[in-house]
């Protein structure tokens, strides 16, 4: 494949400034695949005087024309399908099914943008009602700009979908920053750009590293918001380096989300959903039920649910039909979640599943599928978001202490309740401190619903119309009739 060391600026691949290069690797096969440039903060100011540049002519459109690019968007991916599911799954790691979702759930978010889009243009000048007789007032809502868009390895189409459609619905130009771990299923957001034929300057992506590319967007001065997924450790970077010239910024970071498990539950179906909760792209996913907390007179029955279930997990080749569960993305994060493993170990956490139980595949960042039982709330694995494979489990002897021992946390992404009693269901995760609550099911994520969360989790909300709204800033015209 060839090297990645182009810029996609106004519509043209441009050569990087940048002098270093970096490996992108196939996770299973453990080899690279290619090379991506690191990027140069001269390829920042390029791409950002592009949007710059292409800003006043795509602010004018009306949202149905920028709806028209987004459906024409959604239907060059759909024509990829195969081709990008394939490829995501050799870059990232996942397995087809999974790449899959990912895929199939951007196209949604590109659609539902469009409509959206063509929403905003009905909502332009609508009177607000005011209590001064004589005077009228009327609200727009304006892109807020030029974005700088920052996105993370796991998910990379949906995440980018997630940003860049809303973004493009709402009138902004942008710059486009993938992640240099996983950069192949994004360059085809330029490619589609030039497919379709938008506008220069509209969509530019530089591919690169957080040193290189990543913490001068945050930082440009001629970038009027920045929206971030990732690591608090970056997004907290990111947040100073805006507020150094007091720009807006979305941030979507860590997550340590629980699943409750209530004593009149299912165990077979209930650990269906915890299963799914945790080992879905290999743990590897922010809003990962990681913490599970099962009502005591439950928990043998269903801990041992779980061990047959972990048990029929198939490790393997991501592009092969009948694995469920393929590497982690990179070597640097599979040593990351050993290292949590070996303080398990230090820490004597008791083991129902772990690597002793099973036979890794020869080759791959592979890591098994662990299940460690009564883990004491002080420990970091119960504290401290993994993203692995690794669920953390203790029995609760009431509604109240698994009320309490969920929201006991920094982060507030998401959670799950499973009971058999939906109004309890109910009123039990209207009281879980996370945007996003899952009553008796898989992890759902809709293009309609907001997703961000609480405390230490972020700032802002994607997806739904919260999502447009970041990318827009609000107007009023105020004066006598």
């Amino acid at each position: 494949m060839q090297q990645l060391d182009h810029q996609f600026i106004d519509n043209c691949w441009t050569p990087s400034r940048g002098e270093r290069c970096l490996p992108v690797m196939n996770p299973y096969r453990e080899e690279a695949i290619t090379e991506v440039c690191a990027g140069h903060p001269d390829d920042v100011d390029d791409a950002v005087a592009a949007a710059q540049r292409a800003l006043p002519a795509w602010r004018a459109l009306g949202g149905a024309e920028r709806a028209h690019y987004l459906e024409r968007f959604a239907d060059a991916l759909a024509r990829r399908r195969d081709e990008l599911i394939r490829l995501s799954s050799t870059n990232n790691g996942k397995v087809l099914a999974e790449a899959g979702i990912d895929l199939d759930d951007a196209i949604a978010c590109y659609r539902y943008y469009a409509g959206q889009a063509r929403d905003l243009d009905r909502r332009q000048g609508q009177l607000v009602e005011v209590g001064m007789e004589g005077v009228e007032a009327r609200c727009y809502h304006d892109p807020v700009g030029v974005v700088g868009l920052i996105t993370p390895w796991n998910f990379p189409l949906v995440t980018s979908a997630w940003k860049l459609a809303p973004a493009l619905a709402a009138g902004c130009t942008v710059v486009l920053k993938p992640s240099e771990v996983t950069p192949l299923p994004e360059r085809a957001l330029a490619e589609t750009a030039l497919e379709i034929g938008l506008p220069p300057g509209v969509l530019n992506l530089l591919f690169g590293d957080g040193a290189g590319i990543g913490a001068p967007l945050a930082a440009h001065p001629g970038v009027d918001k920045v929206s971030f997924t990732g690591s608090n450790r970056v997004g907290e970077a990111v947040m100073r380096a805006a507020a150094e010239r007091t720009a807006d910024v979305s941030l979507e970071l860590g997550g340590k989300s629980p699943i409750l498990v209530m004593e009149d539950a299912d165990t077979e179906q209930a650990a269906d959903w915890v299963v799914a909760g945790i080992y879905f792209n290999a743990g590897q996913i922010c809003s990962a039920t990681s913490r599970l907390l099962v009502h005591e007179a439950i928990a043998e029955p269903l801990y041992a649910a779980l061990a047959v279930r972990i048990d029929a997990l198939v490790l393997g080749d991501p592009l092969a039909e009948g694995s469920d569960m393929g590497p982690l993305t990179s070597a640097r994060q599979r040593e990351s979640v050993l290292a949590y493993l070996a303080i398990a170990e230090q820490e004597g956490l008791l083991a129902v599943r772990d690597a002793s139980h099973r036979q890794l595949p020869a080759q791959g960042y592979f890591v098994a599928p662990t299940l460690f039982r009564d883990v004491p709330t002080t420990s970091r694995l119960w504290r401290e978001e993994i993203f692995g494979p690794v669920l953390c489990a203790r029995s609760v002897a009431s509604e109240a202490e698994a009320v309490e021992l969920a929201n006991a946390s920094e982060f507030g992404l998401a959670a799950t309740v499973v009971c058999a009693d939906r109004q309890r269901a109910v009123r039990i995760g209207r009281q879980l401190q996370a945007g996003s609550v899952w009553i008796n099911g898989e992890q759902l994520v809709l293009p309609e619903t907001g997703w961000g969360g609480f405390k230490r989790s972020g700032i802002g909300r994607e997806l739904g119309p919260w999502g447009l709204s970041a990318y827009l800033a609000v107007k009023h015209l105020v004066g006598p009739v």
